[in-house]
């Protein structure tokens, strides 16, 4: 099988970031954003995704955590896309229910090449670390919109927003990686229209 792999770069006046991305990687990740929490969600991301993932981001940290986050989420989406290359084959559909401590959170996924996403998750304090939990949301919408996927996020229960977070990150890794995997029974696409 053909490696499923990418490299994005993407430069603006607020960020300068590049991405490389391995669908079927082994869990390893090398991540640099300036923004420490944020950094810790790619690792989980990447390792409970099985993917192989490095990310290099500067940005305007000095204004805030938005710019570079949602950037971030661009590159990352496209680099999703980009090594899904024409999705033949592919499962198209993932989802995961996962918890963490007191947190649980659903993912679900359609790499049906119609972004839409919905998220519904209340995060009880503003920040976590140096990280404003108003840009889960963000992030999240940008990968999704980037990647073409429909993406539903939910947290079921939660009352620690590093657990909620982390659980989310972590279930849609699982819910991505369901997704892209191959089925040898898939002949071309699974869709009824012949494309994804």
């Amino acid at each position: 099988m053909k490696k499923r792999t990418s490299k994005i770069s993407r430069k603006t006046g607020e960020t300068d970031i590049t991405v490389t991305f391995t669908l079927d990687g082994t869990g390893k990740a090398q991540v640099s954003t300036g923004i420490g929490f944020f950094d810790h969600m790619l690792d989980a991301f990447a390792r409970h995704g099985l993917f192989d993932l490095t990310v290099k981001a500067e940005g305007d940290l000095h204004v805030d955590g938005h710019h570079t986050v949602e950037d971030v989420g661009i590159v990352l989406g496209r680099a999703i896309a980009e090594a899904l290359g024409d999705k033949a084959g592919i499962r198209r559909y993932g989802d995961c229910t996962l918890p963490m401590d007191e947190s649980l959170a659903l993912a679900a996924v359609d790499l049906c090449g119609r972004p839409y996403f919905v998220m519904d998750a209340y995060f009880p304090v503003p920040k976590v670390g140096d990280f404003d939990t108003e840009l889960v949301r963000e992030f999240f919408y940008a990968v999704s919109y980037s990647a073409m996927m429909n993406l539903h996020l939910r947290i079921l229960t939660g009352d620690n927003a590093h657990h909620m977070i982390e659980a989310m990150f972590k279930a849609f890794a699982r819910a991505l990686d369901q997704a892209t995997q191959t089925d040898p029974r898939i002949e071309g696409v699974l869709s009824t229209k012949g494309s994804l």
